[in-house]
């Protein structure tokens, strides 16, 4: 696990995180802090959604939309339009072919 910490690390930077020690679920604590030490984002995953590079992908890209927020880059009601969109267009195209 110390390597994900890296990992996450290397693809958050110039953010740091860190794991927490394991939960009575197997859930890890993430905590990334920004240069100056002070926590940014607190959030907790799965152990098995940071073993798998797949799900790993998806942690590292939730966590930059979470850092676009926290930042003040991205409004909360934009990405909720966003996936909203995503939703209308991927119906559209499945009922286009029934």
């Amino acid at each position: 696990m110390e390597n994900i910490s890296l990992l996450l690390s290397e693809a958050l930077a110039p953010y740091q995180a860190s794991l927490g020690p394991v939960g009575t679920h197997g859930e890890r604590l993430v905590t990334v802090r920004n240069t100056a030490g002070a926590t940014v984002i607190e959030h907790v995953f799965f152990a098995a959604q940071l073993c798998d590079r797949r799900q790993l992908t998806d942690v590292v890209d939730g966590l930059h939309r979470d850092l676009m927020v926290a930042e003040g880059r991205i409004e909360p009601c934009v990405i909720a339009a966003m996936r909203n969109a995503t939703q209308v267009a991927a119906f559209a195209t499945t009922r286009a072919f029934v």
